[in-house]
């Protein structure tokens, strides 16, 4: 009986290491093939570039912008921008987020209110966050108020519009289970609602962040001291090009960083949820 116990528990082993094996090789293929036209880019850059091909002055080499990222990373300069933009998400998105998800959850839960507040919210989902931004440095100041108040303007109506989706769209037939076996209001929404929801309400803070990811760089170059949209605008009054493609690799990275963690956080949390194909999602204007 020990031995097969030994044998059982070897076999198990082994087909846990033959699953995970596969998962392995599929994210490093994953990974390679997501790298394969980056890299066949870069190669190509700088190959045109030696030859005389791109002007250097308008279009610098990629080996010229990773000296110059190099550069201001080791002065500290990059951190000290990267620091102040990721604040300013970081304020801004919590904001957007307390916002947006009582707001999605309440329109939801309760349809007769969206007669009231659907005609204001779809006029207001029209309008670019950027189109504001004059206005609230006359309403707010220049400083980081302005700033914060764009990021909350652009992320709520993606985070809102997934969570009203996700509410709205849960199986009548979960809830005729819930009523038959007597579950209280809350118990519905705390059983039924937020499980439905989840999945869609993760799309949206995911779109809500990248929003306003895209929103504050733009914002910080109208008016900012500090930030990667600054770092952009300084290239730009200073006539180099390599510094200004440096914050524009560094948007890009810092962004998929940010969007790898939320996927990370939605498997972990929602590891059983069908997965929301994201192409099936609406599209909202992008500010």
């Amino acid at each position: 009986m020990k031995a097969s116990a030994n044998h059982k528990k070897d076999k198990t082993s082994t087909m846990t290491g033959a699953i995970r094996q596969p998962a392995s090789k599929r994210f490093c293929l994953k990974l390679l093939q997501g790298l394969v036209l980056p890299l066949f880019i870069l190669v190509l850059w700088e190959f045109l570039s030696g030859l005389g091909w791109l002007n250097i002055y308008l279009i610098p080499p990629p080996s010229q912008i990773w000296d110059r990222l190099l550069t201001i990373a080791g002065n500290g300069e990059l951190l000290r921008h990267i620091g102040a933009s990721l604040y300013r998400v970081v304020c801004g998105f919590s904001l957007a987020l307390c916002i947006a998800l009582p707001l999605g959850f309440l329109l939801g839960l309760v349809p007769a209110v969206r007669g009231y507040l659907s005609p204001c919210l779809n006029f207001f989902q029209q309008v670019p966050g950027i189109a504001w931004f004059t206005m609230f440095i006359l309403w707010l100041g220049i400083d980081e108020a302005s700033k914060i108040a764009i990021i909350v303007y652009s992320a709520f109506f993606p985070i809102f519009l997934n969570t009203l989706h996700g509410i709205a769209s849960t199986d009548p037939k979960l809830k005729e289970v819930a009523y038959t076996f007597g579950l209280s209001r809350w118990g519905l929404i705390t059983r039924v609602y937020l499980p439905s929801a989840a999945p869609s309400v993760f799309v949206g803070m995911r779109l809500g962040l990248s929003f306003s990811w895209r929103s504050l760089v733009a914002a910080e170059m109208l008016g900012a001291s500090r930030g990667i949209g600054y770092l952009i605008q300084e290239g730009r009054e200073m006539a180099q090009p390599d510094l200004m493609l440096v914050g524009v690799l560094v948007i890009g990275l810092t962004g998929l960083s940010l969007d790898f963690i939320f996927r990370y956080l939605e498997k972990r949390f929602l590891p059983c949820q069908e997965k929301v194909d994201p192409h099936e999602v609406p599209t909202w204007q992008i500010s």
